[in-house]
């Protein structure tokens, strides 16, 4: 039976990795699938991996039917044999609504991939919808790391390395950037709810009688 399958974790555990995986061993058998993403690192019609796998993906705008979408390359005379939708956490919760359909009546599985929570720890709208309606939900198994060495739950914004809890919910970025670059970096909940980076623990060993920001 197809499935809707969401593939979450945190940034940098490898999701749009295992996203290219499956496209890759899909594709090798033939087989020819519909890749969506919105918003990835490499720049507009992209899925990429940190690794520097990239592959051309159809970008999702606000407000697109995805279910339409599909309808509409197939009675051209296109072919999907299964779908892909990388950085699901940006779709909207009727996008995902609309993969939910693919599977039910179109009959092709569709595996999703995103981050659950954003820089707040909130859930995002699309992952949310995601793990109401998937048929299964996979946390992938290789593990970020805080910088203190623990599993790394949650997802850090920062402005030059320090942790920031205001702003859009949607700002891209990436955990690699310069130091006065909008970034991201994965922390456990521990130095999450203390709001402290690798750049900010650093500062503190270094100036011992600065104490850490610590969440109310």
């Amino acid at each position: 039976m197809p499935e809707l399958v969401f593939f979450c974790g945190t940034m940098d555990c490898g999701k749009s990795t295992l996203a290219l995986q499956i496209e890759h061993n899909r594709s090798a058998r033939g087989l020819q699938g519909m890749i969506f993403s919105r918003d990835d690192r490499a720049g507009e019609g992209k899925l990429s991996s940190r690794l520097g796998l990239v592959t051309d993906a159809v970008e999702v705008g606000d407000g697109q039917d995805l279910y339409g979408y599909l309808v509409d390359h197939l009675s051209q005379g296109g072919r999907a044999d299964y779908v892909i939708a990388d950085e699901a956490q940006f779709l909207a919760p009727e996008q995902i609504d609309q993969l939910a359909r693919v599977v039910d009546d179109l009959s092709l599985d569709v595996y999703a991939f995103g981050i659950t929570t954003d820089f707040r720890s909130k859930l995002f709208p699309g992952s949310q919808r995601l793990v109401e309606l998937a048929d299964r939900v996979e946390v992938l198994q290789v593990e970020a790391l805080c910088w203190c060495g623990a599993r790394a739950t949650h997802n850090a914004r920062t402005i030059g390395g320090v942790m920031v809890v205001e702003g859009a919910q949607v700002v891209v970025g990436d955990v690699t950037h310069s130091a006065d670059e909008v970034g991201y970096e994965v922390l456990c909940r521990r130095h999450h709810r203390r709001r402290m980076t690798a750049a900010t623990s650093h500062a503190a060993a270094l100036s011992p009688d600065v104490l850490p920001v610590t969440s109310a």
